[in-house]
């Protein structure tokens, strides 16, 4: 989601003034000498009243005073934006999964009513580019013929890990034309690094 906003912080009979931010899967607070990340699935309840978020978690409670935006913050939390959300595939989309071997994401895909391929053929919406080594990251040249000039090459590979890292990737993706726009999480072990062509070859 990446939100932030200016906010004082009640914790633990504290009081400090600071930043909260809205990510994707945690809501964290920076100020003073607190360091706070909560992460969604450990939070008990939310709730929004009088500018306040109010935030319940592993036997504690924080207090966010952000004014208008508390309620906002509480709907995101308690409503957060799912996988396919983050990655933009809507009913409809034209999606090619290229060396993805992931039978979930692939019926994930299919029931939000997008048409999915495991084949290069026409031109795509969204592709999605496996990649759990560099050489894999070749394919990132070629693969733009079938893709719309608006659309969108996401390329999921393994974190943490040698054999393939978020700067090949990101060089991969410049060496073959493409602009680097987003990066997701894919799931605890993958990531996702979001490619557009530039404007100017549209």
């Amino acid at each position: 989601m990446g939100q932030e906003a200016k906010c004082t912080l009640t914790f633990r009979r504290a009081k400090v003034e600071g930043t909260a931010l809205l990510e994707t899967d945690a809501l964290i607070f920076r100020g003073g000498d607190v360091r706070l990340s909560v992460p969604y699935r450990d939070i008990v309840s939310v709730t929004a009243a009088d500018g306040a978020l109010r935030v319940e978690f592993g036997g504690d409670v924080a207090v966010f005073a952000l004014g208008a935006v508390a309620t906002r913050w509480a709907d995101k939390i308690q409503n957060p934006p799912t996988r396919l959300d983050k990655l933009g595939i809507k009913p409809g989309t034209a999606v090619i999964l290229l060396d993805v071997k992931d039978d979930a994401f692939a019926g994930e895909i299919a029931a939000r009513g997008a048409r999915v391929s495991t084949r290069l053929s026409g031109e795509a919406d969204v592709i999605f580019l496996a990649a759990d080594r560099r050489d894999r990251l070749e394919k990132l040249a070629p693969i733009q013929r079938h893709l719309k000039r608006d659309g969108a090459i996401w390329v999921i590979r393994p974190k943490g890990v040698d054999a393939i890292t978020e700067r090949d990737v990101m060089q991969a993706g410049k060496a073959a034309g493409l602009v680097d726009v987003k990066v997701a999480r894919f799931s605890d072990t993958h990531t996702a690094e979001k490619f557009v062509i530039p404007v100017r070859r549209r």
